[in-house]
């Protein structure tokens, strides 16, 4: 079983550079599918979550060509079962994109009940809700949600709650349907500009990607392209809490700073010097932090995926902060873990009160999800002792050579399998 085994109490120096979305990309692939025509995709990461939705892809008919370790060309034109099994679902929620964009070009879809991170309850009824407004049948049966149709037509939909997933399956789904569909109450995350920039580009006519209002002249057709895929916002925002956690100076390359105003302006209440350029955001923390509240939204809004980044960082800063979790109900689950090295933390429903103290002691953790297990090697690499984090499959889910990054800037951190690569790592670093 891998695990990573991390010696801390060294701050992070240099600079990182950061992958593509996997959120925008999980996304992206799906829709590459839309098209008879060759789609070529730059900057993936290169990351399970990827090649599991890649082998999903390719296990439905369509070609699929790594070029490289961070471009795919992709050709939906034999594309021939509508099936999704649940092997891929439970390995990767975001496989029901492939709902969307089936519906969209073929009118069927046959996919698996979604699986995935365990963070909280992760409704699908928004997308089924957006689906049946386009004029498709939508039933669950065997774990399967069948949507099938003779035509999509263009709707005004208005959306219960804020959902990415929705209004990115929805979206690609109404990209083909006959006439205008309005989509109100839309997620604005960039990732979904990013889809919605993605499918214009394949000929699709989406306005208003980034607001509260998409318009959506469907097309009966989509032709092939070549499209890069944005920069990982939680990436960049992951290396930014390292660097403040561990009392560091670190660059963070190749992001769009407009993504993470949500993080700068929480590093900066807490105390750190943040600096922007135009395509890189340093970090630098020197002295003490101090506490701060945090209340996780839909972007613009601090994201949940950021939560137990923050959640470490607050840890270790002067005073008691709150943290409110409005997303994901099992987003705490971290914190047990935490509490191991020392963290003074207390949870009651939705709210996390954090005491802040000196310092963690090492110790050995377990990962619950992907984000909590990268905030688990952030709370290693501040710490003096030995920390060891089982359970990183999750955090390989979505972080690409994530120990390789964290060792150019300084981090003691490896992935080891056997008690002798621990012990001889303990040796290596006294």
């Amino acid at each position: 079983m891998e695990q990573y085994i991390i010696k801390g109490g060294q701050p992070l120096v240099g600079e990182v550079e950061i992958g593509g979305a996997k959120n925008a990309a999980l996304a992206i692939l799906a829709a590459a599918i839309m098209t008879d025509e060759t789609v070529k995709i730059e900057n993936l990461p290169d990351v399970n979550d990827i090649n599991v939705l890649l082998d999903a892809i390719s296990g439905i008919g369509a070609s699929v060509n790594r070029i490289d370790r961070h471009t795919v060309k992709i050709n939906g034109k034999g594309v021939s079962d509508f099936s999704i099994e649940y092997d891929y679902i439970k390995k990767i929620r975001a496989s029901y994109y492939l709902l969307g964009a089936l519906l969209g070009k073929y009118k069927h879809a046959e996919v698996a009940l979604p699986g995935g991170c365990n963070i909280g309850s992760r409704p699908i009824d928004q997308h089924l809700k957006g689906f049946r407004a386009l004029g498709a049948d939508v039933d669950i049966e065997y774990g399967k949600i069948i949507a099938e149709t003779e035509r999509l037509m263009g709707k005004h939909i208005y959306f219960d709650v804020v959902s990415v997933g929705a209004t990115i399956n929805v979206m690609m789904a109404a990209a083909m349907a006959d006439g205008m569909t309005i989509m109100e109450n839309v997620a604005k995350e960039p990732h979904v500009v990013d889809v919605a920039n993605f499918l214009n580009s394949m000929g699709a006519n989406i306005r208003g990607a980034g607001t509260d209002v998409i318009k959506i002249r469907g097309v009966h057709k989509l032709h092939g392209t070549e499209y890069s895929v944005i920069p990982d916002q939680i990436e960049a925002g992951t290396f930014m809490f390292a660097a403040a956690a561990t009392k560091g100076d670190v660059t963070v390359l190749n992001v769009i700073p407009k993504h993470l105003e949500a993080t700068v302006a929480k590093l900066v209440e807490m105390g750190c010097e943040v600096e922007e350029f135009d395509d890189a955001v340093r970090v630098v923390s020197k002295g003490d932090l101090v506490s701060t509240q945090v209340k996780t939204l839909p972007y613009p809004g601090f994201p949940t995926d950021m939560q137990p980044q923050i959640g470490v960082t607050l840890a270790l800063s002067k005073g008691t902060s709150i943290i409110t979790e409005s997303i994901f109900e099992n987003r705490f689950k971290y914190l047990d873990e935490l509490a191991r090295m020392g963290a003074n933390v207390k949870v009651e429903g939705n709210s996390a009160t954090i005491e802040g103290v000196k310092a963690f002691s090492g110790a050995r953790v377990s990962a619950p999800d992907l984000r909590a297990g990268a905030a688990l090697c952030i709370a290693g690499l501040a710490t003096d002792g030995i920390t060891i984090v089982d359970d990183i499959v999750y955090i390989q889910r979505g972080y690409e050579r994530f120990e390789e990054k964290l060792r150019s800037i300084g981090g003691l951190i490896e992935l080891v399998e056997t008690e002798k690569e621990i012990q001889k790592f303990k040796l290596k670093v006294g």
